[in-house]
């Protein structure tokens, strides 16, 4: 009688360790929220002009996103997840360039018009620069 639960432990610990190794040899699953988070990123940068702005940046996130999705065809998760966090970085730092050249843009608009201002001032107060 002493032998049935020993065979039974070995039954339990042979079916744990296919388990375990059944685990262990599949794939992670696809990157999915890392590959969205990608692409909205792409989107939201070509909305605020990145193309023309920072076309560099913009153009390594699409390429990134394009390794990231040949991976997962690939069944290579890890890297497809790698290619795209990279992706996604690349877009918000092409969004980043866009809004700092659009803003650098605007406050020299805004210092030629002060200065204009103060001129059209002066001159009509009769004082001279």
């Amino acid at each position: 009688m002493s032998r049935q639960p020993n065979r039974l432990r070995q039954l339990v610990a042979l079916a744990g360790s296919g388990v375990m190794l059944a685990a262990c040899a599949s794939a992670p699953p696809a990157p999915t929220a890392a590959l969205d988070g990608a692409r909205l990123a792409i989107t939201q940068a070509e909305r605020g002009e990145a193309g023309r702005y920072a076309a560099g940046d913009l153009a390594e996130a699409r390429t990134r996103l394009a390794m990231a999705d040949s991976a997962v065809s690939q069944k290579q998760m890890v890297q497809a997840e790698r290619f795209a966090n990279e992706s996604r970085a690349d877009a918000e730092l092409a969004t980043a360039t866009t809004a700092t050249t659009k803003a650098h843009a605007v406050n020299a608009e805004m210092q030629r018009s002060n200065g204009s201002l103060i001129e059209e001032i002066q001159r009509n107060d009769g004082v001279s620069p």
